[in-house]
């Protein structure tokens, strides 16, 4: 298993063929990013299956990968459509993951990304606020 191997299953990864990540992860993984923290197979996958059924779509296009042993990066963009936010328009994400492998698997796999890009100011009313908060620290 490789970094490449993991890149190939998230750019394919949509709601019917969840079983692919199965096929990557380690039975102990421990998968974190902005919002939580699972730990083991069994609570990532409930994880999954939970935020696959819940949205319209969510693709991953990995624009670049890199590798040094038992450790890798992933850079992604996230096309993502929720019936609750942004008015069920799609919203782009920007994210960085970074993959840690054991007996072949992930065993460990943290996302970075801006949670305010994916959901605050996606929100009636906060995203508002959130977007003007943003506006006034550039000035």
């Amino acid at each position: 298993m490789d970094i490449e191997a993991v890149s190939e299953v998230y750019q394919k990864l949509n709601k019917d063929n969840l079983h692919l990540l199965e096929q990557i992860y380690h039975q102990d993984v421990v998968f974190e990013d902005s919002a939580h923290r699972l730990e083991g197979w069994q609570a990532l996958s409930a994880y999954f299956e939970s935020l696959y059924s819940n949205v319209i779509q969510c693709d991953f296009d990995i624009t670049h990968s890199q590798q040094n042993g038992d450790s890798g990066f992933l850079t992604w963009n996230m096309r993502l459509q929720h019936p609750k936010l942004n008015s069920g328009k799609q919203v782009l994400v920007n994210g960085v993951s970074h993959i840690r492998f054991s007996e072949h698997r992930v065993i460990y796999h943290r996302d970075y990304f801006d949670l305010g890009e994916m959901l605050y100011e996606n929100i009636p009313l906060l995203g508002f606020v959130i977007k003007n908060i943003k506006l006034r620290l550039g000035r």
